[in-house]
């Protein structure tokens, strides 16, 4: 990325990790409507990471890539919504999947987007669903998920406990 601003905006105290080299990261960005309620997309079930799961918007960083960016443009690949703010980091999880891929870490963010947030362009060869989940809906994230495997859960339940519902942090454009 240039030297000028980025466009979106970090919030203050909103510290970011930097992957050191040989590390391989994934970034997750919570997305919450004007009802509190978060964003979610189901995976396809022939995909070969977490098949016919509930998950939030994310992927890899590439090379050359920082965190924030990444997150900006795994955004944009899966939703074409465009990232305007970094809210809040919401913590580094260090996982395995059931891939093979070895050990991932991953840094997940609450952000605000812009966009129409009622038709998301999801890319439908790896996503066969969508949907909006607020405290009464927290369950049907645990789908075909075996236990100690919450993680999309547990980090929208956290962004919804946090956020108070009247706080609109997904825009209509």
């Amino acid at each position: 990325m240039t030297a000028h601003s980025p466009p979106f905006v970090v919030d203050d105290g909103v510290e970011v990790p930097v992957p050191a080299a040989g590390e391989f990261w994934t970034v997750g960005a919570v997305i919450l409507n004007g009802a509190g309620a978060a964003f979610a997309q189901k995976r396809s079930a022939d995909r070969r990471l977490f098949p016919d799961s509930w998950d939030i918007v994310g992927g890899h960083v590439e090379a050359g890539e920082t965190v924030l960016e990444a997150l900006a443009r795994e955004v944009a690949e899966e939703t074409g919504w465009r990232l305007r703010r970094v809210r809040r980091f919401l913590g580094t999880t260090t996982w395995t999947g059931d891939d093979g891929g070895g050990l991932r870490h991953e840094a997940d963010c609450l952000v605000e987007v812009e966009g129409d947030l009622d038709a998301p362009a999801l890319e439908w060869s790896k996503h066969s669903a969508y949907g909006w989940f607020g405290r009464d809906d927290l369950a049907r994230l645990k789908e075909n998920r075996r236990p100690g495997e919450f993680l999309v859960h547990d980090l929208i339940a956290l962004a919804i406990e946090e956020s108070p519902a009247d706080t609109p942090v997904g825009r209509h454009s």
